[in-house]
C-alpha cells in the first residue's frame, strides 16, 4: 500500500502527525485509521464474495484484477491457444521495414550487378558526334 514512501517521507509524515494530533492522542488517531482501513479491507472483500456467487460457478477463476486493461491485454496475449507467440517470434521487423521502404521508393529486391549502387568513379560515356539521344516529347 505504501511501497512508494522513502524513509524522509515517512519521519515527515511522523512528525506532522506528532504536532497535529500530539503525542497524547497519537495513539488513539492511528488505532481509529488502522480500524477503519480494516472494515474497508473487510468490506470489499464481502463485495467480491458476493459477486462472485452471483456471477456462478463458472467465473469462479474471475480476478478483479483482470479488469485493469493492462491485466487483461497481457493476459490475453500470453494466452497460447492464439498462437500469438509463434506470430511474434515469425515477424522480423527490420525485414518488413526494408520490403516497404523499396516499394515506397519502388525497388526491386534483385540489386543487380553493382550490389544496387551506382559506381560515381566510372565517367559517364558520351554519345558520339552521330549519335544522339532518343527524343522523349514526354519528357520536355
Amino acid at each position: 500500500m505504501f511501497n512508494d514512501i522513502g524513509p524522509l517521507e515517512l519521519v515527515t509524515i511522523v512528525v506532522l502527525a506528532v504536532l497535529v494530533f500530539g503525542p497524547d492522542k497519537l495513539p488513539k488517531v492511528i488505532q481509529d485509521v488502522m480500524r477503519t482501513i480494516r472494515k474497508i479491507r473487510e468490506f470489499s472483500e464481502s463485495a467480491k464474495q458476493d459477486i462472485r456467487q452471483e456471477l456462478g460457478p463458472e467465473f469462479k477463476d474471475f480476478e478483479f484484477e483482470d479488469l485493469n486493461p493492462k491485466t487483461f491485454l497481457r493476459k490475453q496475449l500470453e494466452n497460447e491457444d492464439l498462437g500469438l507467440k509463434e506470430i511474434r517470434n515469425g515477424f522480423d521487423l527490420k525485414k518488413e521495414m526494408a520490403e516497404v521502404t523499396d516499394a515506397v521508393h519502388s525497388r526491386d529486391n534483385d540489386p543487380g550487378p553493382a550490389g544496387g549502387r551506382i559506381d560515381m568513379t566510372k565517367k559517364p560515356e558520351d554519345p558520339g558526334r552521330d549519335e544522339r539521344p532518343a527524343f522523349d516529347p514526354d519528357a520536355t
